[in-house]
């Protein structure tokens, strides 16, 4: 039996199969911003909301795959207390990197795993990552130079790539800023015999 990933982001589907995984994916279809909005509403600060859409994922899918093994991910940006969320179209890209120059700024990425409906493991992490000075038109050049992929990130920016011109300083796990913890979900994982130890 395989594991079941409930997301549809190629740079997570990406993580596992680099790191030798079998896996099947099954994007769990949640309207992320209406699942957010009761949490969000209640004063709920950002890291709670990762972990909050990251068991909804994982706890949908399993109720679909009776007996599997599925990991729910998300990831949210928290700029001094305000959510920011992946931008709709380039412009909004461009304000939103525009407002995150100079500035610091934390991405909390969590992992939920489920089965049968029932959440079995769950962890998160932070990184603080602080973005150095530019303007317009560096912030224009770049977003011709990366296009659309900008618009899956929810800073805009992917560490992997160009992105990575934008910053100063990053203090955190590499996989948690790509959006999933991994080196804790692949120690759960041995521990359900889904991976050799």
């Amino acid at each position: 039996m395989i594991p079941i990933l409930a997301s549809s982001s190629a740079t997570r589907a990406k993580l596992l199969a680099n790191a030798g995984i079998l896996f099947d994916v099954r994007p769990a279809g949640i309207d992320e911003r209406a699942a957010e909005r009761p949490l969000r509403d209640a004063g709920a600060p950002p890291e709670d909301l990762a972990m909050a859409l990251a068991l909804a994922k994982a706890q949908m899918v399993s109720e679909r795959f009776p007996g599997d093994l599925v990991i729910g991910a998300d990831q949210t940006l928290d700029l001094e207390g305000e959510l920011l969320t992946k931008p709709e179209d380039m412009d909004a890209a461009r304000r939103q990197l525009l407002r995150l120059a100079g500035r610091t700024h934390r991405l909390h990425a969590a992992v939920a795993c489920a089965r049968n409906g029932e959440i079995v493991w769950s962890h998160s992490e932070t990184a603080i990552l602080t973005m150095r000075n530019f303007g317009p038109a560096f912030v224009g050049r770049y977003l011709a130079a990366v296009g659309r992929p900008a618009l899956e990130s929810v800073g805009a920016y992917q560490i992997e790539g160009m992105g990575i011109q934008l910053f100063s300083r990053i203090e955190g796990d590499f996989f948690a800023i790509l959006g999933l913890p991994l080196l804790p979900l692949l120690d759960f994982l041995r521990s359900e015999g889904l991976l050799d130890s």
